[in-house]
């Protein structure tokens, strides 16, 4: 397939990769309209000097696009994830002439000694700049092994409409995608393959439906790296976990990644990424919703310890399924005053809540019975440099409070409790291996979720996503019709605080 301006995908911040006026290279002249579509060219042949104007015949040197320099798209078995292709074996300059276009078998160039590699050039997708043929390897291979997961699935279940298309996306394979049932009826009817249903609106009874007629049930959920902004603003998730066993949340029965943490041996190299990412995430300040509202600093408090507490949904499945007896915010400040009479308590109610939907909204001066601030806006980031430890019943904030070195002490019985990293109020059972940070790390972040690239909808790595976190001018903005939506959603969000702070209405 001759070179075709859609597959441009370098960008401005690529070199070009040493001089090109040596007399000595062979000349390489780039027609105007190849190089306006692909600029930094240039990056991929440094073995060429370029050319200002086509080469007269007979003079040894070459023009892009026809006999020995003609470049090709690289026919690998790239996924085509909602239609989006993004190669990434992508030019073959100085094919010998009598060579035909690459064909199937270009994937054994992937191989560092393979028979094409002195002609291939490998391109990173994600970061739009030339890359090794290790790094392409593994692209591909993380896109294989996605798509051919994404297969396996017959049908979704109970994935709310302004989900789908990303559901559609994250799951989707070069045929398409599996059809979205309205019913679990219609989705345990079919023989197709398993059931993927968003977690926490699946039913007891249909579990046991699927299990009576032996169909493989998968459940999703939002993963720990997620997105700019909130769900409950429609903020799609980057990072999905999938779950054949349970639910990483659910601490009533085992999940795969209680399982993953458990049993796996932690090889070293995967150690070593794990402490890198960890390392980011830290640097960069990344968490779950990355909100970009800081809160005001905290207060000088000598001779006095300053504990975090942070506030949850309270009707949330981690505290239906993750809760011990400890299940409200107002019995958590409590609990922790009475085990911390002199402490600086700082409140952090979470921020679904101060939306107005979800429950578990603490009046201020019922907070402050037990608090010595409330904290109801801003991020969390800024605190976690700013306390000494932190208190939850099942946050994801106790988790990347550990990311940052920070003491946690846990009231219920999440994730990240059990592994010897927590103390923990009321021990979760099952659990007992003690972990090293990095373990948990590698298989909270590397080996149980999925993530999802918001730029080109492609599946990548978590350390790709901590990228585009810090970058939020990057992320798509909402449909037309959804970010309509959402003024109404938000002001209606702001009546209903107001009604719950008078307390004409109570949620």
């Amino acid at each position: 397939m001759p070179w075709h301006p859609g597959m441009a995908v370098l960008s401005s911040d690529i070199a070009a990769g040493g001089s090109f006026d040596d007399t000595t290279r062979p000349g390489l002249w780039i027609p105007p309209a190849l190089r306006e579509a692909w600029p930094h060219l240039p990056g991929f042949l440094p073995e060429f000097r370029l050319l200002d104007a086509p080469p007269p015949p007979g003079s040894g040197d070459l023009t892009a696009g026809e006999g020995a320099a003609a470049f090709h798209e690289a026919p690998v078995d790239t996924p085509a994830f909602n239609g989006l292709r993004r190669p990434v074996a992508l030019v073959f300059p100085g094919l010998p002439p009598a060579a035909p276009p690459p064909g199937p078998e270009v994937v054994a160039a992937l191989a560092p000694q393979g028979p094409l590699s002195p002609h291939t050039r490998f391109a990173d997708p994600f970061r739009a700049r030339p890359c090794s043929a290790a790094e392409a390897a593994a692209i591909l291979e993380l896109w294989r092994r996605t798509e051919a997961e994404n297969r396996a699935i017959g049908a979704f279940l109970h994935m709310q409409r302004w989900k789908r298309a990303a559901i559609a996306t994250a799951f989707g394979h070069r045929d398409g995608h599996a059809p979205f049932a309205e019913t679990p009826a219609e989705a345990l009817g079919q023989r197709r393959g398993a059931v993927l249903a968003w977690a926490t609106r699946l039913s007891a009874e249909t579990e046991a439906e699927a299990a009576r007629r032996g169909v493989p049930l998968w459940r999703v959920e939002d993963g720990f790296l997620r997105s700019i902004g909130l769900g409950v603003n429609f903020a799609p998730a980057a990072s999905l976990a999938v779950d054949p066993i349970g639910m990483h949340y659910d601490a009533t029965r085992p999940s795969r990644l209680e399982r993953i943490l458990a049993e796996t041996a932690f090889a070293p190299e995967l150690l070593a990424r794990a402490r890198a990412l960890r390392e980011e995430i830290a640097r960069r300040d990344i968490t779950k919703y990355n909100l970009d509202q800081a809160p005001p600093p905290l207060p000088a408090t000598p001779g006095r310890p300053r504990l975090l507490v942070v506030g949850q949904v309270e009707d949330d499945a981690s505290i239906r399924f993750g809760a011990g007896r400890i299940r409200t915010n107002a019995a958590l400040l409590a609990a922790v005053r009475a085990a911390h009479p002199d402490a600086f308590i700082v409140w952090k109610p979470h921020p679904d809540v101060e939306t107005g939907y979800r429950r578990g909204y603490l009046p201020p001066r019922q907070a402050l019975r037990y608090a010595d601030t409330v904290l109801p806006q801003g991020d969390i980031r800024p605190l976690f440099r700013q306390v000494d430890a932190l208190h939850t019943m099942t946050s994801l904030a106790g988790f990347e409070a550990l990311l940052r070195g920070l003491p946690v002490t846990t009231w219920g019985r999440p994730f990240y409790a059990g592994w010897g990293l927590t103390t923990d109020m009321d021990p979760p059972p099952r659990r007992g291996r003690r972990l090293s940070l990095d373990e948990l790390v590698a298989g909270a972040l590397i080996l149980y979720p999925r993530y999802q690239d918001p730029v080109t909808g492609l599946p990548c790595t978590p350390e790709l996503l901590l990228e585009r976190l810090s970058n939020p001018r990057l992320w798509p903005p909402l449909p037309p019709g959804q970010a309509r939506w959402l003024r109404w959603w938000k002001l209606q969000g702001r009546i209903l605080r107001a009604l719950r702070h008078w307390g004409v209405w109570q949620r």
